[in-house]
């Protein structure tokens, strides 16, 4: 009886257990619509009529749900479908996505919305795309041809202008081959524009096969820029059997390079920079609310320029004399964004403020050539001031002269009463060495006092020292005992820093002490320093004279004047 209730209770909570867990999977399999998202992209966002381009359509989890396409159908003939399941495994952390590829042809020319695809509870977002008229060069022909075709017939100096190359095929060929393009006329800097784009497109009721090629061409002087017509060599299959090599060519272009305008009256000096679009950033490493006199910090200014390469950028003059500025090497990248290319230039500086209070760093003004409007205009980073704050030495170095300021203050104002005092002090102090002689008289062994070290001594000590770290390469340690050593060598201003010791000495030392102080707070910092050459530049400071300090001073390299 007691073994039947048992069971019937395991049974019952077997039951519970089996529909938590399956309400818990039908909950994850209806919400994983919600969760998933939906993104859409074009192979080209420039198409003519009666041309095709592929839509992607990609969600980031596999859903069997089939997007509904029915949208498209407005505006676009929709035509082979095909889709990809991608699985990714990153640190036992698996993710998958699904991709759709439709290819669509426009039913109209004009700007056109791609509409939102929905799977699911999600959709994609809208995506406009440019439908031009069938090009006249590419109705009435034959099986193959080439059509060539330039942004503008006139351009500026290393401004960028697109060359377009289309062959099209209505037979099957065998061994094809395209020739670059040959440049008559002004030098030209050639550079290809992605990848070859495969393609559909219907002219006179016959369907090609088109691959296009593009080209950015960047004229470096002024003047008549020529193509050469484009050559294209391939076998055709006809009739199961292959012709021999035939040849076609497109039409040749010329190019008017306009000479480079007047600078901008208020910068003469300007650089001359044409570009589509050009725009300059500022990023700091941390908060600047909390920076410290003596931290470094990096500003990273970046110029990016559409229509443009890396090595067309220029460098920004970033000077302030309230801060040590350490420049790092420039990072140049070019890549591809549609039909153009792009280029970015990122410069990296580490700034270190010497002295606390506030610092104005003024705004940079980058001017630039808008070729679409011909016009020159500007790319701005906004002035800034900086609070730099005292460090923990600067701290305690305020609060020591301060106590000193205020024992001045209390002299002078109980100066009047000294005098009335005098007196009974002398007698106190007169008292106390009669006390002193007569208990000290019958001692007959004096102690022995330990002397205490000299100055010159510890300098002598620390410099050794610190040549021996620099020989060993070991750079925090020898940071320490190097400002030590300036501590005793300019106790009137204590220096703080690398920085600080070097504008106070001459060369070598001061290079390499410029130097470590790059390594220490520079944007790339590292920790592989050849001490050598420290120890050799510290080798020139002899400490000769025990008794006199200043002769220190004198045996330093020439000092830097202030």
């Amino acid at each position: 009886m007691v073994d039947t209730i048992i069971n019937k209770k395991l049974e019952t909570l077997y039951g519970i257990f089996c529909l938590v867990i399956r309400s818990v999977i039908f909950i994850m399999f209806i919400q994983l619509p919600l969760w998933a998202s939906v993104t859409a992209s074009i192979d080209r966002n420039k198409v003519e009529l009666n041309e095709t381009f592929t839509l992607k359509i990609i969600v980031d989890s596999a859903i069997d749900l089939e997007p509904d396409a029915s949208p498209l159908e407005k505006d676009f003939y929709v035509g082979t479908r095909s889709q990809l399941t991608n699985t990714t495994i990153i640190n036992g952390a698996i993710s998958r996505n699904r991709t759709w590829s439709y290819a669509l042809m426009p039913k109209r020319s004009g700007n056109i919305t791609i509409p939102p695809v929905i799977v699911g509870n999600q959709k994609s977002q809208p995506i406009n795309i440019i439908i031009a008229p069938q090009s006249e060069s590419v109705l009435g022909r034959a099986d193959i041809f080439i059509s060539a075709e330039v942004d503008s017939e006139r351009g500026f100096v290393q401004a960028q202008n697109i060359f377009r190359i289309k062959i099209y095929r209505n037979v099957q060929t065998r061994q094809p081959r395209l020739y670059e393009p040959e440049i008559k006329g002004v030098e030209t800097v050639i550079e290809i524009v992605g990848d070859d784009r495969n393609y559909e497109s219907i002219i006179d009721g016959k369907t090609y096969d088109v691959i296009e090629r593009v080209y950015a061409l960047f004229p470096q002087e002024s003047g008549s820029l020529s193509i050469e017509p484009i050559r294209f060599e391939a076998r055709i299959l006809q009739n199961g059997s292959i012709t021999g090599r035939r040849n076609y060519q497109s039409k040749e272009i010329n190019i008017d390079i306009l000479p480079i305008p007047s600078p901008p009256i208020n910068y003469p000096n300007a650089a001359w920079l044409p570009a589509k679009n050009l725009e300059i950033t500022e990023e700091w490493s941390r908060d600047l609310s909390n920076l410290k006199s003596g931290e470094p910090i990096t500003r990273q200014i970046t110029i990016t320029a559409i229509g443009q390469l890396s090595t067309q950028l220029p460098v920004i003059d970033y000077q302030n004399n309230d801060l040590k500025i350490y420049p790092d090497k420039p990072k140049l990248i070019d890549f591809i964004n549609a039909d153009d290319m792009v280029a970015s230039r990122i410069d990296q500086y580490a700034v270190i403020g010497s002295n606390p209070g506030e610092v104005e760093l003024k705004s940079i003004q980058l001017p630039w050539w808008d070729i679409n409007e011909e016009t020159w205009k500007f790319a701005t980073i906004s002035n800034r001031s900086i609070n730099i704050k005292p460090s923990d030495d600067d701290l305690v170095e305020n609060e020591i002269v301060q106590q000193e300021n205020l024992s001045e203050i209390s002299t002078s104002q109980n100066n009047s009463d000294f005098w009335k005092n005098i007196s009974g002090v002398l007698a106190a102090i007169w008292i106390f060495t009669i006390l002193v002689w007569f208990y000290s008289k019958p001692v007959k062994m004096k102690k022995k006092m330990k002397p205490e070290i000299s100055p010159h001594k510890k300098q002598e000590k620390l410099l050794r020292h610190a040549k021996k770290l620099a020989s060993s390469g070991d750079i925090e340690n020898f940071k320490q005992i190097i400002i030590e050593w300036a501590k005793f060598q300019w106790p009137d201003k204590k220096p703080l820093s690398l920085e600080q010791i070097a504008s106070r000495v001459g060369d070598p030392l001061k290079s390499e002490l410029r130097n470590l102080a790059y390594l220490t707070y520079g944007p790339n910092k590292s920790k592989n320093w050849n001490g050598q050459l420290m120890a050799k530049a510290l080798k020139n400071i002899s400490l000769s004279s025990e008794n006199n300090i200043h002769e220190i001073q004198n045996s330093l390299p020439p000092l830097m004047p202030n």
